[in-house]
């Protein structure tokens, strides 16, 4: 590890944190394919990582995007981000830790909720939840989480 670097912020851009899985390219392939290429494995490498990871988030963090956000230490959320777990409107459920960890951060009932209807929260609902430590304005997003890392 470089001790050079004390923290990791994670970021996307302003209308879109991370999207998740292709879609598409999942719905080519038959189940037994998808199961066995397992396409997240690698992102638990993700969360052994020795520094600590903000994420910071700004517009959709939906499905594998959420699931992302939720493998960070601290996530910090723009004020119009909004999160989710629609893949029930695929007719699946979230597969790369989605449902464990949105259980353990927001509570069953609520992870329930989002994960059985497909909706999405808004990064207010998201601070009084207890899904992301602060809010900020949306264009100071990435200089907060940067200057929470020094």
């Amino acid at each position: 590890a470089d001790d050079q670097i004390g923290c990791l912020v994670l970021t996307g851009s302003q209308k879109v944190f991370a999207a998740g899985a292709d879609i598409s390219e999942m719905s080519a392939r038959d189940f037994a394919t998808v199961y066995k290429t397992n396409q997240f494995a690698q992102w638990a490498e993700f969360t052994k990582l020795s520094k600590p990871v903000i994420a910071a988030v700004n517009g959709f963090a939906l499905g594998g995007g959420c699931e992302l956000a939720m493998m960070c230490d601290i996530i910090l959320a723009g004020d119009r981000a909004q999160f989710g777990q629609p893949e029930i409107n695929l007719g699946v459920i979230p597969g790369a830790g989605g449902t464990q960890r949105l259980t353990r951060a927001i509570g069953k009932s609520k992870a329930m909720h989002m994960c059985l209807t497909g909706e999405r929260m808004t990064s207010t609902d998201a601070l009084a939840a207890g899904l992301v430590a602060k809010v900020y304005p949306s264009e100071h997003l990435v200089d907060e989480a940067v200057k929470m890392g020094l």
